[in-house]
This record gives structure tokens, sequence and C-alpha cells, in this order.
């Protein structure tokens, strides 16, 4: 699958780590920002500043949030293509469950056991709709002769028939 041709796995981890942080930084100064000016006093000058403090303060402790279940969920997927000799869905299905059942281990075992299932859920619905793109493209763009059927259509006209064009 082209999906998988990715880094090395020691390089890897701290691609995704870095691709989480990015993502849940922007992501968090987007949902930020729109809290601080909802929840800021009237006024444009308050509301513009009440969203840039809330930017400040929250997006880079989302970003830091992410950056951990991101890098945490690699180690294991990393982990898991080493036990198992093979890069397929199952492995970021387990990643993505095994790194929240991880990541709620303080809140106890059922916080455990939901964050897993949430994970092995949510990575499960990402690596199918994956899939289901990849095979809509593929069917969409058919490769190959596409006259497979008649064979003198494959082959080029004789060299009497070029010069008529010229």
């Amino acid at each position: 699958m082209e999906e998988y041709a990715r880094e090395p796995c020691p390089w890897r981890i701290v691609d995704d780590c870095g691709g989480a942080f990015t993502m849940g930084a922007i992501g968090g100064g987007i949902f930020q920002s729109i809290k601080g000016f909802r929840n800021s006093p009237v006024g444009m000058r308050h509301r513009l500043r009440g969203s840039m403090t809330a930017v400040k303060t929250r997006a880079p402790q989302l970003g830091g949030s992410f950056a951990v279940w991101g890098g945490l969920f690699s180690m294991i997927d990393c982990g898991m293509v080493k036990v198992r000799g093979k890069e397929d869905p199952w492995n970021s299905i387990t990643s993505g469950a095994l790194a929240g059942a991880i990541l709620a281990a303080r809140n106890g075992p059922m916080a455990m056991v939901g964050s897993a299932a949430m994970g092995g859920i949510l990575l499960a619905l990402i690596e199918g709709a994956g899939i289901l793109l990849t095979r809509f493209a593929s069917t969409q763009f058919p490769t190959g002769p596409q006259f497979a059927d008649d064979p003198n259509q494959l082959q080029p006209p004789p060299f009497s028939d070029y010069r008529q064009f010229q």
C-alpha cells in the first residue's frame, strides 16, 4: 500500500510527534480564538484581546497534548511493526487503542477500557476511510492498456500510413 511508504521507524516517531503538535496547535488556536472572543466582555478591543490571550494560553497546551498522543501512538506502532514483521491497518488500530489506554491509566481501569475502545474505533474508522478512498481512486483511474480485447488496436500502424500526414 502506498499509505505505508513513510519514514523508517525511529524517524517516524519524531515526524508524527511534530505533525501532531502542529495539528493540535493550529486546531487549538482556531478553537480557542473563537472561545476567547465569545467569553470576553462586550467591545471589539476587549474581545480581540480576550481571543489572543486564550490562544496564547491554551493553544500550546493543546499542541503538547496532541504531541504526546502522537509520539506514544508512533512508538507503539513501530513496536508492532517490529514484533509482527508487517505493516498493515491492524497495527494502527491496535496502537490507537493502546495509546488511549496508556494515557487514561491514571483514571483507573474503567477509563482505560473506555479510552482504548474510543482510540481503536477512531483509528478503525480512519483506516477504513483510507482503504475505501484508495479503492475508489484505483477504480476511478485504471492503469494498463485500454483496448486489451482487440490486440490489433495495440499495434502501431505501418510506416506507410505515417507518410500521408507529412
